[in-house]
């Protein structure tokens, strides 16, 4: 029996056509490109399945169109024909065209369908590679042996709360502004709660409990509806006001001072007068 030549593997560029996202969507696809080794003694069939693979295109849906330097494009059919009869040469590009409706293609740049690993914590804590090790080894955050717990960052806070209170003179019904402030966002109002505020958690402390000097937020009624409540918080009232002008701040965060209420009646005669 004679002896056949293999023809020889050439490079191609796969590609497929940019196209938009689903209906409602702004999104695009910007298309597929990539270099592959086609077999020219493939059918046009055997090339197809092995699409699918780069493309997600089912053969049954795919028109492949040949773009090949300094010939016209071409469109390859025939399931059972020789792909290298349309004159494959490096050089050449293979576009796979999806026949199926937009509404049947899988929208794979929507993720929010996808399940989520997670790795377990446990898991997590078990590497000797994450970072999690590293702050152990070199005895960072919580496992430094002289960090402070978070209870005790928190009674340190409610002493510089407090030396704050005296240091600005915050009194309940005394006038002031919140800090930072510039023309024209100055939120002025008058002082109406100084004290701790349980409803507000601290950072890594579970319960507040009663077990020290607990952290100071100073509530303002402000003079403008710019505030976030109406002086109370989770269902508990720490003082009373219009909805929208409470507000709970930090001590270091008020500047006390004459800073006399605003006349609302004065800028609506103002407007009207325009």
């Amino acid at each position: 029996m004679a002896f056949q030549v293999t023809p020889a593997d050439v490079s191609v560029i796969i590609s497929t056509p940019s196209s938009f996202g689903a209906a409602g969507t702004s999104e695009s696809d910007p298309g597929l490109a990539t270099e592959r080794r086609i077999t020219p003694s493939w059918t046009v069939n055997q090339l197809k399945g092995k699409l699918e693979t780069m493309t997600g295109v089912p053969p049954g849906s795919q028109r492949l169109q040949l773009k090949s330097p300094g010939q016209s494009d071409q469109w390859i059919e025939g399931e059972d024909e020789i792909i290298g009869r349309w004159g494959l040469v490096k050089g050449s590009e293979i576009v796979v065209h999806d026949t199926r409706p937009q509404a049947m293609r899988p929208n794979l740049n929507d993720v929010s369908s996808v399940e989520k690993y997670t790795l377990p914590t446990e898991t997590y804590e078990s590497l000797s590679n994450s970072v999690l090790a590293w702050k152990k080894n070199q005895k960072l955050g919580r496992f430094d042996p002289n960090a402070q717990s978070p209870e005790e960052l928190m009674h340190r806070q409610a002493e510089k709360d407090l030396l704050e209170l005296q240091k600005r003179g915050i009194a309940v019904d005394k006038r002031a502004i919140t800090l930072p402030s510039s023309p024209p966002h100055i939120r002025r109002g008058t002082i109406r709660f100084v004290g701790p505020v349980p409803d507000i958690p601290y950072p890594g402390v579970k319960e507040l409990g009663t077990d020290g000097p607990l952290p100071v937020w100073v509530g303002i009624e402000l003079d403008e509806p710019t505030g976030k409540n109406d002086g109370s918080l989770n269902g508990k009232r720490y003082f009373t006001c219009l909805n929208k002008t409470g507000l709970f701040v930090k001590p270091e965060k008020v500047e006390v001072g004459d800073f006399p209420p605003l006349d609302l009646d004065d800028d609506l005669d103002d407007l009207e007068e325009i």
